[in-house]
Protein backbone atom coordinates (compact mmCIF):
# COMPACT_ATOMS: atom_id res chain seq x y z
CA UNK A 1 0.00 0.00 0.00
CA UNK A 2 1.13 3.50 -0.91
CA UNK A 3 0.45 6.38 1.46
CA UNK A 4 -0.52 9.44 0.37
CA UNK A 5 -1.26 12.83 3.20
CA UNK A 6 -0.60 11.54 6.48
CA UNK A 7 -3.77 9.15 6.40
CA UNK A 8 -4.76 8.11 2.92
CA UNK A 9 -4.24 4.56 1.11
CA UNK A 10 -4.26 3.47 -2.21
CA UNK A 11 -2.96 -0.10 -2.62
CA UNK A 12 -1.16 -1.09 -6.09
CA UNK A 13 -1.01 -4.46 -8.01
CA UNK A 14 0.50 -7.35 -6.66
CA UNK A 15 1.72 -8.97 -9.67
CA UNK A 16 -0.57 -12.22 -9.32
CA UNK A 17 -3.95 -12.99 -9.81
CA UNK A 18 -5.97 -12.92 -6.65
CA UNK A 19 -8.13 -16.14 -6.94
CA UNK A 20 -5.27 -18.98 -8.14
CA UNK A 21 -2.10 -17.33 -6.82
CA UNK A 22 -0.34 -17.86 -9.98
CA UNK A 23 2.03 -14.90 -11.72
CA UNK A 24 0.55 -12.22 -13.67
CA UNK A 25 3.08 -12.70 -16.72
CA UNK A 26 3.50 -9.46 -19.10
CA UNK A 27 1.37 -9.66 -22.68
CA UNK A 28 -1.49 -11.45 -20.94
CA UNK A 29 -5.06 -9.58 -19.80
CA UNK A 30 -6.17 -9.23 -17.04
CA UNK A 31 -8.87 -8.31 -15.18
CA UNK A 32 -8.21 -5.57 -12.49
CA UNK A 33 -10.76 -4.48 -9.84
CA UNK A 34 -10.97 -1.75 -6.94
CA UNK A 35 -12.56 -3.83 -3.59
CA UNK A 36 -13.98 -1.79 -0.44
CA UNK A 37 -12.12 -2.67 2.89
CA UNK A 38 -14.73 -3.30 5.19
CA UNK A 39 -15.23 -1.22 8.11
CA UNK A 40 -12.90 1.50 6.38
CA UNK A 41 -12.46 4.00 3.68
CA UNK A 42 -9.56 2.22 1.84
CA UNK A 43 -10.29 1.09 -1.33
CA UNK A 44 -7.74 -2.47 -2.15
CA UNK A 45 -6.82 -3.42 -5.69
CA UNK A 46 -6.99 -7.23 -6.73
CA UNK A 47 -6.31 -7.93 -10.23
CA UNK A 48 -7.59 -11.42 -12.00
CA UNK A 49 -6.60 -13.60 -14.94
CA UNK A 50 -8.84 -13.45 -17.65
CA UNK A 51 -9.04 -17.08 -17.37
CA UNK A 52 -10.08 -17.03 -13.90
CA UNK A 53 -13.02 -13.97 -13.96
CA UNK A 54 -14.26 -15.74 -17.32
CA UNK A 55 -14.83 -18.99 -14.92
CA UNK A 56 -16.40 -16.83 -12.48
CA UNK A 57 -13.89 -15.44 -9.98
CA UNK A 58 -14.76 -12.34 -8.26
CA UNK A 59 -13.95 -10.75 -5.37
CA UNK A 60 -15.60 -9.70 -2.37
CA UNK A 61 -17.11 -5.87 -1.82
CA UNK A 62 -16.49 -5.38 -5.37
CA UNK A 63 -16.36 -1.21 -6.20
CA UNK A 64 -15.46 -0.95 -9.53
CA UNK A 65 -13.40 -3.34 -12.43
CA UNK A 66 -11.74 -2.85 -15.77
CA UNK A 67 -9.96 -5.03 -18.26
CA UNK A 68 -5.94 -4.25 -18.68
CA UNK A 69 -2.75 -6.08 -20.09
CA UNK A 70 -0.24 -6.59 -17.67
CA UNK A 71 2.68 -4.15 -19.62
CA UNK A 72 6.45 -5.52 -20.28
CA UNK A 73 8.95 -4.77 -17.63
CA UNK A 74 10.57 -2.66 -20.36
CA UNK A 75 7.57 -0.78 -21.45
CA UNK A 76 7.85 3.07 -20.45
CA UNK A 77 4.73 4.30 -17.85
CA UNK A 78 2.09 5.33 -18.94
CA UNK A 79 0.62 8.58 -17.51
CA UNK A 80 -3.04 8.73 -18.65
CA UNK A 81 -5.34 6.70 -17.85
CA UNK A 82 -8.64 5.63 -19.66
CA UNK A 83 -11.18 8.38 -19.61
CA UNK A 84 -14.06 6.21 -19.06
CA UNK A 85 -12.80 4.61 -16.27
CA UNK A 86 -11.90 7.90 -14.35
CA UNK A 87 -15.60 8.95 -15.07
CA UNK A 88 -17.46 5.06 -13.89
CA UNK A 89 -15.38 6.18 -10.56
CA UNK A 90 -16.29 9.38 -10.20
CA UNK A 91 -19.34 8.45 -10.56
CA UNK A 92 -19.47 5.53 -8.15
CA UNK A 93 -18.08 7.53 -5.38
CA UNK A 94 -20.98 10.54 -5.66
CA UNK A 95 -22.68 10.56 -2.04
CA UNK A 96 -20.26 8.90 -0.29
CA UNK A 97 -19.32 11.35 2.47
CA UNK A 98 -15.83 8.88 3.69
CA UNK A 99 -13.34 11.13 3.89
CA UNK A 100 -10.94 8.86 1.67
CA UNK A 101 -13.98 8.89 -0.96
CA UNK A 102 -14.14 12.87 -0.88
CA UNK A 103 -10.73 12.96 -1.51
CA UNK A 104 -10.48 10.40 -3.90
CA UNK A 105 -13.65 11.57 -5.88
CA UNK A 106 -12.11 15.35 -5.45
CA UNK A 107 -8.90 13.95 -7.40
CA UNK A 108 -10.96 12.27 -9.77
CA UNK A 109 -12.54 15.68 -10.74
CA UNK A 110 -9.40 17.52 -10.82
CA UNK A 111 -8.23 15.11 -13.22
CA UNK A 112 -11.54 15.11 -15.45
CA UNK A 113 -11.61 18.86 -15.41
CA UNK A 114 -7.94 18.88 -16.65
CA UNK A 115 -9.11 16.35 -19.58
CA UNK A 116 -12.08 18.58 -20.09
CA UNK A 117 -14.49 16.47 -19.12
CA UNK A 118 -15.85 18.60 -16.34
CA UNK A 119 -16.06 22.29 -16.41
CA UNK A 120 -15.89 24.41 -13.41
CA UNK A 121 -19.09 26.63 -13.18
CA UNK A 122 -18.75 27.63 -9.31
CA UNK A 123 -17.67 27.69 -5.94
CA UNK A 124 -20.04 27.33 -2.65
CA UNK A 125 -18.92 27.64 1.04
CA UNK A 126 -21.36 27.04 3.97
CA UNK A 127 -22.49 29.22 5.66
CA UNK A 128 -20.31 27.83 8.80
CA UNK A 129 -17.48 28.52 6.45
CA UNK A 130 -17.53 24.70 6.52
CA UNK A 131 -17.67 21.98 3.78
CA UNK A 132 -16.57 23.59 0.06
CA UNK A 133 -18.80 22.01 -2.96
CA UNK A 134 -17.78 22.68 -6.16
CA UNK A 135 -20.52 23.10 -8.97
CA UNK A 136 -19.48 21.68 -12.76
CA UNK A 137 -21.02 20.24 -16.07
CA UNK A 138 -19.84 17.35 -17.74
CA UNK A 139 -18.65 17.90 -21.39
CA UNK A 140 -21.84 17.21 -23.69
CA UNK A 141 -24.06 17.76 -21.01
CA UNK A 142 -27.74 18.16 -22.47
CA UNK A 143 -29.16 21.40 -21.79
CA UNK A 144 -31.23 21.64 -18.68
CA UNK A 145 -28.97 18.74 -17.53
CA UNK A 146 -28.24 18.88 -14.14
CA UNK A 147 -25.03 19.86 -12.69
CA UNK A 148 -22.53 17.63 -10.88
CA UNK A 149 -21.19 18.83 -7.38
CA UNK A 150 -18.14 18.05 -5.76
CA UNK A 151 -17.33 18.21 -2.54
CA UNK A 152 -13.62 19.91 -1.98
CA UNK A 153 -11.15 17.73 0.16
CA UNK A 154 -8.87 19.29 2.06
CA UNK A 155 -5.57 18.46 0.43
CA UNK A 156 -2.37 20.05 0.19
CA UNK A 157 -0.98 20.23 -3.53
CA UNK A 158 1.86 17.12 -2.95
CA UNK A 159 -0.82 15.05 -1.81
CA UNK A 160 -3.01 15.83 -4.76
CA UNK A 161 0.27 14.95 -7.34
CA UNK A 162 1.18 12.24 -4.98
CA UNK A 163 -2.65 10.85 -5.31
CA UNK A 164 -2.74 11.66 -9.53
CA UNK A 165 0.16 9.73 -9.39
CA UNK A 166 -0.79 6.49 -7.32
CA UNK A 167 -4.16 6.74 -9.32
CA UNK A 168 -2.18 6.86 -12.71
CA UNK A 169 -0.60 3.86 -11.24
CA UNK A 170 -3.33 2.34 -9.94
CA UNK A 171 -5.88 2.62 -12.98
CA UNK A 172 -2.57 1.50 -15.57
CA UNK A 173 -2.01 -1.80 -13.99
CA UNK A 174 1.34 -1.33 -12.78
CA UNK A 175 3.18 -4.42 -11.59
Amino acid sequence: MSTFGSQYKVGKATGQCAATGSPLEPGTAIIATLCEVPESDQLERKDFSAQAWEEGARPDHLFSHWQSIVPEPTTKKKILVNDDVIQDLFERLAGDDRPQRVAFRYVLALILMRKRLLRFISRDIAEDGGVETWTMMPKGAADGADPVVVQRADLADNDIQELSEQLSEILQGEF
